[in-house]
C-alpha cells in the first residue's frame, strides 16, 4: 500500500529515487498526489479492492509453482486460503481496516486501479497496490456479489467470505482466459530496473514475462478490474510501454508482445505489438515527466490538479485545491544527489510543462496490424 513501509518507518536509509509506471502516472495525474506518495510518504488507508488485487496476484504468482499439470482452478482456489492468512498474519491493520470498510458498504464500490501490484519505484521500498476501477464484478450484482451477502444484511453478517469469493470469482476468470499448464513462464514478479542514456532511472516490477522458443518475450500484466474503454487504451498501456522500453535497455530485444489481462466483467485480454522507434519517442516521455519532477523538487511547487481522481483522493483534505494546506516541502535530497537525468529543453523531449496532455496514443492500425491493438473476451488463448 502506498506510505512508508516497516523499514523505513524504522530508520531505514531511502532507496534511490527512480520512476515507476504508477509514480509516473501520479505525477501526469496530479503533480501534488505524487509529491504526497513519493516524497512525503504519506499513509493511506487501505482498500478492499486494493487488497483483494494483492491476494489474487500472489495467487497467480504462486500457482506457477506447482507442477503444471496441478495448475487447475481447484488448485488456486485453494491458494486463496493460504494467502489470505499469510496476509493477516503479516498485516492485521490492514486486514482489519479493509473487513471494517466491507462491513460499512453494503454495495460493492470499488474504484481503485491495478496498475500492478508491487510497483515499487520512486517511492523506494513502498510497493503500489493502486486498483482504479477495480469492477471485481457485474455492476447488476454488485450488492452481493462483494459481499456474499444482500446489502440489508452485509452489516450485521461477516463480509469475509463472501469478499474471498469474489477473489476466487477472478481465478475462475483467469482459467477461461489462459490455461497455466500449456506453458512455463520465464520469471513472476520480476524486478526491473535500469537507467536510459539521459541518465533517467526506471524502476518497477512486472507481473510476469514469458519467453518463446526463439527468444521472443511477452510482457503479461494482471489486471482485476474490467477493461478500459477504447478511449483510455492509451493510458493503459502506459505501464506496459514502460516495462518494454526497460526490457529494451536491459536485454536490447524490444518484447514481442505486451498482454494486459483483465480479470473483471467475464474478462479480457488487451494485446499489442510495440516497435523500437515508437519506444524511444516514449522514453522522451519519461524523460520530459523526471525533468518535471526534478524541477518541482528545486522549487517545491507540486501543483495540485482537479479531476475524477480527487473524489477518492486520501489526501484530498491536505490539498490547496479543495482549501486544505499541505504540510511543508520537506525536500527530496535523495533526488538531488541523483544524476541530473534529461532536463527541460532537451532536444526532441516534451517539455516539462506538457507532461499532463501527453497521451501517447497508439498506433491502431487494426487487430491484425504490426502493432495494433487486439481485444479476446472470455476465450482460452495460447501462450
Amino acid at each position: 500500500m502506498p506510505g512508508p513501509g516497516p523499514a523505513e518507518e524504522a530508520g531505514a536509509e531511502r532507496r534511490r529515487p527512480a520512476l515507476s509506471p504508477s509514480r509516473a502516472a501520479d505525477f501526469k495525474q496530479c503533480p501534488l498526489l505524487y509529491r504526497f506518495r513519493a516524497v512525503d510518504r504519506l499513509p493511506e488507508a487501505p482498500s478492499a479492492a486494493a487488497l483483494r488485487g494483492t491476494l489474487v496476484h500472489a495467487v497467480l504468482e504462486r500457482l506457477f509453482d506447482l507442477p503444471a499439470a496441478e495448475r487447475v482452478p481447484a488448485r488456486a482456489k485453494a491458494l486463496v486460503g493460504v494467502v489470505w492468512a499469510e496476509i493477516a498474519a503479516e498485516a492485521p491493520e490492514i486486514v482489519a481496516a479493509v473487513l471494517e470498510e466491507l462491513r460499512r458498504r453494503p454495495v460493492a464500490v470499488d474504484t481503485e486501479d491495478d496498475e500492478g501490484t508491487g510497483d515499487s519505484g520512486d517511492s523506494g521500498d513502498t510497493a503500489d497496490t493502486a486498483d482504479t476501477a477495480d469492477h471485481g464484478v457485474p455492476a447488476e450484482t454488485a450488492d452481493t456479489a462483494d459481499h456474499g451477502v444482500p446489502a440489508e444484511t452485509a452489516e450485521t453478517a461477516d463480509p469475509l467470505p463472501g469478499w474471498l469469493s469474489s477473489a476466487e470469482a477472478l481465478l475462475d476468470t483467469y482459467f477461461a482466459l489462459e490455461d497455466p499448464r500449456a506453458f512455463e513462464p520465464q520469471s513472476r514478479e520480476l524486478l526491473v530496473e535500469t537507467e536510459l542514456s539521459s541518465g533517467v532511472p526506471l524502476r518497477g516490477y512486472l507481473d510476469r514475462l514469458d519467453v518463446d522458443a526463439e527468444g521472443g518475450l511477452r510482457i503479461v500484466d494482471y489486471k482485476t478490474g474490467a477493461a478500459p474503454r477504447e478511449a483510455s487504451e492509451a493510458r493503459a498501456l502506459f505501464q506496459m510501454k514502460f516495462y518494454a522500453l526497460a526490457l529494451l535497455e536491459l536485454r536490447g530485444t524490444v518484447p514481442e508482445q505486451l498482454r494486459l489481462v483483465y480479470l473483471g466483467e467475464g474478462g479480457e485480454e488487451l494485446t499489442y505489438r510495440p516497435e523500437a522507434g515508437e519506444l524511444r519517442r516514449f522514453q522522451r516521455i519519461l524523460e520530459a515527466i523526471w525533468a518535471a519532477i526534478r524541477e518541482a523538487d528545486r522549487t517545491g511547487d507540486f501543483r495540485p490538479r482537479r479531476g475524477p481522481g480527487c473524489d477518492w483522493c486520501a489526501h484530498r483534505a491536505l490539498c490547496p485545491a479543495w482549501d486544505g494546506t499541505p504540510p511543508p516541502y520537506p525536500g527530496w535530497p535523495e533526488l538531488r544527489s541523483a544524476p541530473a537525468g534529461a532536463g527541460p529543453g532537451r532536444p526532441g523531449s516534451t517539455g516539462a510543462s506538457d507532461v499532463a496532455d501527453v497521451t501517447d496514443a497508439p498506433d491502431t492500425r487494426g487487430p491484425e496490424g504490426a502493432h495494433g491493438v487486439a481485444h479476446v473476451r472470455g476465450a482460452s488463448s495460447a501462450a
